[in-house]
């Protein structure tokens, strides 16, 4: 099986266990997916895989066209976008971090890989249940942080930990289109880098959330604002970084966050 992302390949690996071989293409943490170009390697594994997972919502159509170019009844398809009825004209496409969602997306894994082999339907149900299960320390953290800090404004550079943030009740006070200009690579107004430094020196949020994968001059400088006001600043990645398991980076993020309020 592939899948486009590699968080959501060892989620798949973990439902699966030893029936499954999965190919993750975006898997490397040093690396903008936003500036992803698939080569012909990544068509061909594509064109032969019986599941593939992707994220949808605008994150990764480059899939759809490989998907196209390579047309089978054969092969189960999950957009995590579909299955968590995601639409409109600019959804938060970083799906991976609304965490109450997360086990719908692992039941609709499950889902794929029975009706690709069958006849290790027993064992994919197993793998459903245990990964589900494996997501309750991540979910509890969550709550944790929003039992302490709901209601606490933040701010952030781009949208990535926009759907945790939310799940924990924190107000996030970026201007939306700052985010969204720093998401597409573009200039923010003026108007609204402005309104992000007054947001550090006037101590309106408790912490700055950055794309470590995505750094520009503009970012960078926003982070030296807010070390320089003291307000604390908390990396975080939108693919999986080598060595991890998706709950242990999801869970080192989010007490790096917490730890952050705690200040």
């Amino acid at each position: 099986m592939v899948a486009a992302e590699n968080f959501y390949g060892d989620l798949a690996r973990d439902v699966g266990g030893g029936h499954v071989q999965v190919t993750s293409i975006l898997s490397n943490p040093d690396a903008d997916p936003h500036l992803f170009e698939p080569g012909s390697r990544t068509g061909l594994s594509v064109a032969n895989a019986k599941v593939v997972i992707r994220n949808g919502a605008g994150y990764d159509d480059w899939m759809v066209k490989l998907l196209d170019a390579a047309p089978t009844r054969a092969r189960r398809v999950v957009s995590v976008a579909d299955v968590l009825g995601v639409a409109g004209p600019d959804p938060n496409p970083h799906l991976w971090y609304d965490t109450p969602s997360l086990p719908k997306v692992v039941t609709a894994i499950g889902d794929a890989l029975t009706a690709a082999d069958p006849a290790h339907a027993d064992d994919y149900r197993a793998g459903v249940r245990r990964t589900v299960m494996s997501l309750r320390p991540l979910q509890a953290a969550v709550a944790r942080l929003k039992a302490l800090h709901g209601g606490a404004p933040v701010a952030y550079t781009e949208r990535v930990p926009g759907l945790l943030l939310a799940a924990a009740g924190l107000r996030v006070l970026s201007p939306p289109a700052f985010a969204r200009a720093i998401e597409d690579g573009a200039d923010p107004a003026p108007a609204d880098i402005a309104k992000m430094q007054r947001l550090l020196t006037s101590h309106a949020v408790k912490a700055l959330l950055y794309n470590e994968q995505a750094t520009s001059a503009l970012t960078a400088r926003l982070q030296q604002t807010a070390r320089t006001a003291g307000v604390p600043v908390v990396p975080v990645t939108e693919t999986e970084p080598a060595g991890t398991t998706f709950v242990s980076w999801q869970l080192a993020q989010v007490t790096a966050l917490t730890n952050a309020l705690d200040r």
